[in-house]
């Protein structure tokens, strides 16, 4: 696995300046946000103001270090930290929130416009603000059906993104689109949270058994924490000029994932990982196989779901890993995710029995 070197200048004080910069992170006791503090805290001399919730969950870095302030809160209730949020510099905004349509629309859309009040202008410099790439196209623009078909969490990323287009900070704001998001360890351990995707690892290995005589047409982008981290670090360390990428808008649209991968290719990788064999041949499973199942089981699908099926290969062009900044990725491939989260790793048959063999040809005896 490549390891991510430490840049030659994080996000540094600007030269003359009195103090450091004052970065705001929310949703700092998730994933992404741990591995933004943890990032910052080792490659900067800024300021950190974390707002998270519960200060119990923040593992990555400690609590008590002289250059972080806690904002314990709600992202929806910010009086207490007024005079905080005046002197923020820069902000990371991953804080989220999916599953109930009102809390949604609260967190996503009515608190993300709240909080950018609260700042003061002559000092903000620069907002990343984080949202999915569920809602954009091939070519990074708004997917129609993300504000009219998609789920509670889709939409309110997508109307957001429309309100901050026409925002009179646009200009200083950069939309940030993880694709899927790999991070922490399938156990629990280490000291960062482990993401939805990381934690079905285990799960999903329990299925290859069936997964591996299924072909599937359809294609997805990957990303871990520690790159998006990586990405947000060198932003943060930029001055904030106008969107220098075509064809957008004011907002600057960047997808963090790696080069697409297709599903196939993913079950193939954690076969052998994982020390089965994978069969040349397959059943296709296709959108009218899915729809009949659909049927015949009963199944209960929201419009979203049937425009994933329909959509399969959820790509853009172009992507932004760390390499699109001159950086080199913490886990590019599919095998540096699973062994960053350790995920067990068995030798296949064949593989055991040549490592018999040579021991016995080479008078090590069997092992």
């Amino acid at each position: 696995m490549s390891k991510a070197p430490a840049p030659a200048a994080g996000p540094q004080a600007p030269q003359g300046a009195s103090r450091p910069q004052r970065i705001l992170i929310t949703g700092a006791s998730g994933c992404v946000g741990q591995h933004v503090a943890y990032l910052l805290l080792r490659e900067s001399d800024a300021e950190l103001l974390l707002l998270l919730r519960d200060p119990a969950k923040l593992t990555a870095v400690p609590a008590d270090h002289p250059r972080i302030t806690l904002l314990v809160g709600d992202l929806r209730e910010l009086a207490p930290h007024v005079a905080a949020l005046s002197t923020v510099t820069r902000v990371v905004h991953t804080a989220t929130a999916w599953g109930d349509p009102e809390r949604a629309m609260a967190v996503n859309v009515v608190a993300v416009k709240q909080l950018l009040a609260l700042l003061d202008p002559q000092r903000l410099e620069q907002v990343l603000f984080f949202s999915t790439a569920s809602v954009l196209n091939r070519q990074l623009q708004l997917l129609p059906e993300a504000l009219s078909e998609g789920t509670e969490y889709i939409q309110t990323k997508a109307l957001c993104l429309q309100q901050l287009e026409e925002h009179p900070l646009a200009e200083r704001i950069v939309a940030l689109f993880p694709t899927l998001v790999f991070g922490g360890r399938v156990d629990g351990g280490g000291p960062f949270p482990t993401s939805y995707l990381t934690a079905g690892l285990r799960e999903a290995s329990g299925w290859l058994w069936l997964a591996k005589w299924l072909r599937v047409d359809a294609s997805f982008h990957f990303i871990h924490a520690a790159d998006i981290a990586r990405v947000c670090g060198h932003l943060l360390g930029q001055p904030q000029g106008p969107n220098p990428e075509v064809g957008q808008g004011t907002v600057r649209r960047l997808v963090l994932g790696q080069p697409a991968v297709s599903v196939n290719h993913t079950v193939r990788k954690l076969v052998r990982w994982r020390g089965g064999w994978m069969p040349p041949l397959g059943v296709a499973i296709t959108p009218w196989l899915v729809e009949a199942l659909i049927r015949l089981l009963r199944l209960e699908v929201t419009p979203w779901d049937r425009f994933s099926i329909q959509q399969r290969h959820f790509v853009h062009e172009p992507i932004s890993p760390p390499e699109r900044f001159g950086l080199v990725s913490h886990a590019p491939t599919l095998e540096a995710v699973f062994a960053d989260a350790g995920l067990p790793r068995r030798r296949a048959l064949w593989q055991m029995l040549r490592s018999w063999a040579t021991r016995i040809t080479t008078g090590g005896g069997p092992a």
